[in-house]
């Protein structure tokens, strides 16, 4: 037997498993005696529609299951205890406007792992220095690996209310809602994360404006100089309270301008895959065409060949990925009859 009847039989099988899957599920869904009716069973399908909970958790599902917050936080905490410990204790090795020792000690934290660097507080000894140099490269890692996976996954719970707020006047059931936002996924993403990096864009200039007594112009070209890290320290937060609500602004604005910039990177990606997508999938097919999507070399092409030639032209799968995947097959096969039967799988 060829390829092209070991892919069909697959397909075949596939469609035949969901049918019996399907089945199945309508026979555990039969009300008995005593047992929910069919009419309980809509309502109570009606109810988890409309619960919002329940619609927040479709778009995160995924990221639930692998991701969890508190260990995060543990990190984030010991991270910044063990800095704000080494930078209280050697605060006299430091030099530059000083206010509190501790707050002093855990803004220097979270200036140096975003990597804003003022300016403001510097280093002034050696072992000072040398524990500034460990201390930016194990928190550009905690920022990398952890925290931008965390903003991911804020974002990723933010979508479904994004998508009702948009869709208010309609009412979407919930696999309308979650197909919404299955086919717009970047675009959602993108939208949220330029509406949270505005909002702290607008309170860091007003804090800056009324707290640090800055001028609009000079308010904004620092909040600009601390999101993008560019950090000159010409105009920095110098005050108690200034430090301490820039421990918590800049480790979010500086997070979230990189994911909005990560997000605009995929939006780009995906309109180029849409339009790849679009433009061979309305092309004309020539002779040649046939021939490299005739994989069993048979002179006729099956829909399975033809889907398998289209992926791999709009590059979602490689001839290699092909390869490895038939290699497989064929030694699953144990009969070499083209199809798997349980006797093979045994």
């Amino acid at each position: 037997m060829g390829s092209d009847e070991a892919q069909q039989s697959l397909l075949s099988e596939s469609r035949d498993h969901s049918l019996l899957n399907e089945k199945s599920d309508l026979q555990r869904r039969r009300p008995h005696r005593g047992s929910t009716s069919d009419t309980e069973i809509n309502l109570q399908d009606k109810n988890v529609v409309q619960n919002p909970s329940h619609l927040q958790s479709i778009s995160a599902t995924k990221l639930e299951a692998e991701f969890h917050f508190k260990p995060v936080f543990l990190c984030l905490a010991a991270y910044l205890g063990a800095g704000t410990l080494c930078f209280y204790f050697t605060s006299y090795q430091m030099k530059g406007i000083k206010t509190n020792r501790f707050l002093d000690a855990i803004y220097f934290c979270v200036v140096t792992m975003t990597t804003v660097g003022y300016g403001d507080l510097v280093p002034n000894s050696s072992f000072a220095k040398l524990l500034a140099c460990i201390y930016v490269f194990t928190g550009m890692a905690l920022v990398g690996l952890l925290l931008s996976k965390a903003a991911d996954y804020i974002v990723e719970k933010q979508e479904v209310l994004l998508v009702r707020a948009i869709n208010k006047g309609r009412k979407l059931g919930l696999a309308e809602l979650s197909q919404e936002v299955e086919n717009h996924r970047a675009k959602y993403k993108f939208m949220v994360a330029a509406a949270t990096f505005i909002v702290l864009m607008i309170v860091g200039i007003i804090f800056l404006y009324f707290v640090e007594n800055l001028d609009f112009v000079d308010a904004f070209y620092c909040v600009c100089a601390t999101i993008t890290t560019l950090g000159y320290g010409d105009e920095s937060f110098s005050t108690t309270i200034g430090r301490t609500f820039a421990v918590f602004w800049i480790l979010s604005s500086t997070i979230c301008l990189a994911q909005f910039f990560a997000y605009l990177a995929e939006l780009y990606a995906e309109g180029r895959q849409k339009s790849l997508a679009k433009m061979v999938l309305t092309r004309k097919l020539s002779p040649s065409d046939l021939e490299a999507a005739d994989l069993d070399g048979d002179r006729v092409i099956s829909a399975a060949e033809f889907i398998v030639y289209k992926l791999k032209e709009m590059g979602k799968i490689s001839q290699e990925d092909i390869s490895d995947m038939m290699e497989s097959f064929r030694k699953l096969d144990q009969d070499q009859s083209g199809t798997l039967t349980e006797a093979d799988l045994r």
